[in-house]
C-alpha cells in the first residue's frame, strides 16, 4: 500500500442531534439528509475546490488546499443551513457544526486521510456548538488578515486525545433571518398562513399498480416531471420532490400532509404501465379544505403519448386551481424524442450519489441515453452532474 503525507486544510462537519431526529422520524430525516447533501454540501465543497474525502450517516470530512477556502465553504454551509431551517419548528431543524484544522495528514493509498490533521478537526467539530465553526490556530493564522469575519477568541482547550491544550476560535454565519418569498420548505413544517391563499400545491408519489416492481422507476419519474412541469408555473409554489417523497407508502391523510407541507391543494395518483398501453389516474385535492375532490381523471393512451399526458395534466391542475387554463405561462420543457432514453434517464435518478457501483451504473444509463438521444438535455445534465459526484466523492475520471 502506498501513502503520502502532507499539509492540507481538513474540514468536518456533523449533524447535531443525529439520533433524535431518526428517532422522531427515520425515513423523513434520512430524506432531507440525502437532499442536503446533494444540494448544498456536497456542490459547495466543490465550488470551493474541495474534495469528499468520506461521509458518514451523519457527517463529512473534506479536504481543502488552503484555509481560506475552507472557511469560505464552512461560512457558506452555515449560511445554507440558516435559510433551510428558517420557520421551523426548533425540533425539525437540522443544524450542523464544523472543524477546521490545517495541519499534517496521511492520504492512504484509496484517498483516505488520517493523521493529526484529521483528529484535531474532528475533535474541534465536537466542540463547536450548533451553527458554528471552530478553527484551529493554525487555521485562524491564515485567514485572519484574509476574510472579514468575527472571529471570536475561546482560549486554550483541551481537546480529547490531543496532548497538548490548542487555542480554538469560533465564528458563526450570519444570524439575521434571510428574506424570501415564498419561504423554501426543505421537509415538513407547520402551515404558513399566508401560503395557503396562494396556488400552493404538493405532489405525493403516484402509485406503481402494474404490479412489476421494474415499473417503480417509471412511476416515481412521472411524478417527478409533473413536479418540475408545475414548477415552471410563474405564481406557482410547488413542494420540492425530497420532501414529498418522504410520504410513499405510508397511509396518508391529505389534510395532514397539507398542514405539515404549508400548502392548500395535494395531488395524488397512480399509474400502470404495459408493453404499449399507459393509464394514469390523477386526483387533485384542497387539503385545507376538508380533503375536497377539486378534479379528478384517468388518462388511458398509448405509452408512447406520456409526455402529452404529463403536459395535460399540468394544464389541468393550473386551469383547476387559477380557474383558466393559461397555457402561455406555462414553460414547456424539451422532451426526449425517444422513449427508450426517457427510461434510460429516470432510471438512472435513483442512482445518482447513492454509492459508487450505483453511481456508476447512472453514468452508464445515461450515457447510453445520450447516444440513443443526442439532444436530450436531462439527460446531458444528469450525466454531467453524476459525472461531478463521482470525482468529488469517489476520485471517478471526469470523462468517461
Amino acid at each position: 500500500m502506498t501513502e503520502a503525507r502532507k499539509l492540507a486544510a481538513i474540514l468536518v462537519a456533523d449533524i447535531v442531534g443525529f439520533s433524535r431526529l431518526t428517532a422522531s422520524d427515520e425515513d423523513r430525516t434520512l430524506a432531507r439528509i440525502r437532499t442536503l447533501r446533494s444540494d448544498l454540501v456536497y456542490p459547495t465543497i466543490a465550488v470551493h475546490r474541495g474534495r469528499v474525502v468520506k461521509s458518514t450517516g451523519d457527517g463529512v470530512l473534506s479536504e481543502f488546499r488552503s484555509g481560506v477556502d475552507a472557511v469560505r465553504c464552512a461560512m457558506e454551509l452555515q449560511t445554507g443551513m440558516l435559510e433551510r431551517n428558517s420557520g421551523l419548528p426548533g425540533d425539525r431543524r437540522i443544524e450542523l457544526r464544523i472543524g477546521i484544522h490545517i495541519g499534517d495528514v496521511v492520504e492512504e493509498a484509496d484517498g483516505d486521510l488520517m493523521g493529526d490533521g484529521v483528529n484535531i478537526a474532528a475533535r474541534l467539530e465536537g466542540i463547536a456548538k450548533p451553527g458554528t465553526i471552530c478553527l484551529s490556530e493554525d487555521a485562524y493564522r491564515q485567514v485572519r488578515s484574509r476574510l472579514d469575519l468575527a472571529i471570536c477568541d475561546l482560549g486554550e482547550r483541551v481537546l480529547k486525545n490531543i496532548p497538548e491544550p490548542m487555542r480554538v476560535y469560533a465564528l458563526e454565519a450570519d444570524t439575521t433571518p434571510p428574506r424570501r418569498e415564498p419561504p423554501v420548505l426543505t421537509g415538513a413544517t407547520p402551515a404558513p398562513l399566508a401560503l395557503l391563499d396562494k396556488p400552493s400545491i404538493a405532489v405525493l408519489p403516484f402509485i406503481n399498480m402494474s404490479g412489476d416492481a421494474e415499473q417503480e422507476f417509471f412511476t416515481d419519474g412521472l411524478t417527478e416531471d409533473i413536479i418540475t412541469d408545475l414548477s415552471n408555473v410563474p405564481g406557482f409554489f410547488v413542494i420540492a420532490r425530497n420532501s414529498t417523497f418522504a410520504y410513499k407508502g405510508k397511509p396518508s391523510d391529505v389534510r395532514q400532509i397539507a398542514r405539515d407541507l404549508g400548502v392548500k391543494y395535494i395531488l395524488e395518483g397512480s399509474a400502470r404501465r404495459s408493453d404499449k398501453r399507459l393509464r394514469v389516474n390523477v386526483q387533485l385535492i384542497n387539503g385545507s379544505e376538508g380533503g375536497n375532490h377539486v378534479w379528478a381523471e384517468r388518462f388511458d393512451r398509448d405509452i408512447a403519448d406520456i409526455f402529452d399526458v404529463q403536459d395535460e395534466v399540468t394544464r389541468r391542475v393550473v386551469e383547476a386551481i387559477s380557474g383558466k387554463l393559461g397555457e402561455k405561462n406555462i414553460v414547456s420543457r424539451t422532451r426526449p424524442s425517444n422513449l427508450e432514453a426517457y427510461d434510460l434517464c429516470v432510471r438512472s435518478r435513483g442512482k445518482c450519489n447513492v454509492s459508487r457501483s450505483d453511481n456508476s451504473e447512472a453514468c452508464a444509463d445515461l450515457e447510453r441515453a445520450v447516444q440513443i438521444d443526442p439532444n436530450y438535455c436531462e439527460a446531458h445534465s444528469n450525466l454531467a452532474i453524476s459525472l461531478l459526484f463521482g470525482w468529488i466523492i469517489w476520485g471517478e475520471p471526469q470523462i468517461p
